[in-house]
């Protein structure tokens, strides 16, 4: 039984039609990469499975579980978790205060203070500026604290939204590092992602989505040797 899986999802904005009856699974310990060119649906696909939007049609499986109409903070507490886009870090409070904030549906805090000193252990960064406001951080330091916060919830799996968007190469490849830790860690992984090559060199599976239509899917290494994908996607 995959740990996530979709089945005919159908979303609306209004009357435009986002995402064109798309199905997928995530098996549990995978990196499942989404890739597509901006406004393909990635983002939608994300916010539906999480709860932000109601698909009008189709379901969300979580553990075998219909959970597609069940409110975007009950699904946290089941074990997903999700990296927004933008980071959307709490600006006003401190790294150690957002932290805090993704284990707000835990209540075992001797188990919240060992997570909080993994993420610190992962992050050294964030351990630093713990008591610095998150608005102050850098870029790069806003996603290891959006990342971080999201791992306080001690999820069974991740949905990350362009982890790499206005980062230098080298924060670029630093975040893929921790990915990769995240997923040998024991943390299934569904990544959305526009460095397509990035994305790909480290997941297992991956679907490529065009204007709300997946329209390739496959293991994730013989997708970056596909002459359509390396065309369209990798600049080669």
């Amino acid at each position: 039984m995959a740990m996530l899986e979709v089945k005919d999802m159908e979303v609306y904005y209004g009357m435009i039609q986002a995402i064109k009856g798309i199905s997928f699974e995530v098996n549990e310990g995978e990196v499942i990469a989404l890739i597509g060119a901006n406004g393909a649906g990635k983002t939608t696909i994300l916010h539906t499975v999480t709860g932000l939007l109601s698909p009008k049609r189709g379901t969300v499986l979580f553990e075998g579980k219909d959970i597609t109409k069940i409110p975007a903070h009950k699904i946290v507490s089941l074990g997903m978790a999700h990296v927004p886009e933008g980071r959307r870090v709490f600006a006003e409070l401190s790294v150690y205060e957002n932290l805090k904030m993704g284990a707000y549906t835990r209540k075992d805090k001797a188990e919240i203070d060992a997570t909080l000193a993994m993420v610190y252990e992962r992050f050294p960064r964030l351990e630093e500026r713990k008591n610095q406001l998150a608005g102050t951080l850098s870029g790069g330091e806003q996603q290891m604290l959006a990342m971080g916060r999201a791992l306080m919830s001690h999820p069974k799996i991740i949905l990350m939204d362009e982890p790499s968007m206005g980062l230098s190469p080298i924060l670029v490849n630093q975040i893929f590092d921790i990915i990769e830790e995240v997923s040998k860690g024991g943390t299934t992984v569904l990544l959305v992602e526009q460095n397509a090559k990035k994305a790909l060199s480290i997941a297992d599976r991956a679907y490529v989505l065009e204007t709300g239509t997946i329209v390739l899917d496959g293991d994730a290494k013989a997708l970056m040797d596909d002459d359509s994908i390396k065309k369209a996607y990798l600049g080669e």
